[in-house]
This record gives structure tokens, C-alpha cells and sequence, in this order.
């Protein structure tokens, strides 16, 4: 767990112990405590599925004798850095509309396995990939807006699930 925050491992048992009635459930950091004690000492596995970590939080709830808590517990993604450079590569230069179905593509994805906070990341070579790397120039500076600007719409789109999706970007 060495290089991740773990609010969002608190954030989803907050959440579970909310959707019955629990706002005083007293329990949170020694779960997480235990998750990350087994994970960094216990675990033999270097990968470790998200849905596998919400069920062994599930059966640490039931052993505890806090099973709605177990059944209102949802699998949340921890934040997600993604770099920009793969999907300018995959999209090859001079073809930005294939970047941006690629990108909303992995959003999407990332929204679908329960990530809700994504950080995107190398914007700049980003850019330069898809403008053959022409260096500064107004092309470049209209490229860097536009894609800017299509994180901030997707970041305001309303979406059907329960929780929002916040979408950052290093500039």
C-alpha cells in the first residue's frame, strides 16, 4: 500500500456504516489498520483484485458482528493518477478526435471499476505527441485548452451513480 492514501479505504466504510444508520460506528481505522497490516506484511500477492481487499473488509465486518455494515460495503477505487501519454500515443499525431474518444474510453473504464477521483498527468507531452512535437506554438496552446477544457465538462457531466467523479489535471 506504500505510495497509496488511505482515506478511501475510511471514505467506504463511512459510507456502508451510513447506509444503516451507523454514524457512530466506532471501528473504521482498526479495520483499515488491519487491511493494510495484512497487505503489507501478510499478503504473499503483489496484486491484489479491489473486489478481493472489499470482501476480506466484508468478512472482517461479519467477525466483528457488524454484517449490515458488510452488506452496505461498496468497492471504492483508491484516487487514480493516469498519465496522458498513453492514449496521445495510442491516438498517434495529427489525430486528436481518436485521442479524445480514447480518453473518454478510459474514463469511462476507471468510472466503471468504482474509481470516483482521477488525476491526469503529463499534459504537456501529451501534447507534443499528438502535434509531432512542434514545441511551443499556438497549435499547442489551443491543444492544451482544448483538452483542459474537455476534463473540466467531463468532470460537470452529471452521472447516474451514486457518487461523483472528480477529474484533476497537472498542468
Amino acid at each position: 500500500m506504500a505510495g497509496y492514501q488511505t482515506g478511501w479505504i475510511d471514505e467506504s466504510l463511512v459510507r456502508a456504516a451510513e447506509a444503516c444508520n451507523r454514524k457512530d460506528f466506532p471501528f473504521i481505522d482498526d479495520i483499515r489498520d488491519g487491511i493494510l497490516h495484512y497487505l503489507e506484511i501478510r499478503c504473499p500477492l503483489r496484486v491484489f483484485a479491489l473486489e478481493d481487499l472489499f470482501e476480506r473488509m466484508r468478512s472482517m465486518l461479519r467477525k466483528i458482528g457488524c454484517e449490515a455494515i458488510a452488506e452496505h460495503l461498496k468497492a471504492l477505487a483508491p484516487p487514480v493518477t493516469v498519465s496522458l501519454i498513453g492514449p496521445a500515443r495510442d491516438a498517434g499525431n495529427g489525430y486528436e478526435l481518436v485521442f479524445f474518444r480514447l480518453l473518454s474510453e478510459e474514463i469511462q473504464l476507471l468510472r466503471e471499476s468504482g474509481a470516483e477521483e482521477i488525476h491526469f498527468c503529463n499534459l504537456k507531452e501529451c501534447v507534443e505527441i499528438l502535434n509531432c512535437g512542434k514545441g511551443v506554438s499556438k497549435a499547442c496552446k489551443l491543444l492544451t485548452d482544448e483538452i483542459t477544457g474537455f476534463l473540466e465538462r467531463f468532470d460537470k457531466q452529471p452521472i447516474a451513480q451514486e457518487h461523483e467523479l472528480h477529474l484533476t489535471l497537472d498542468q
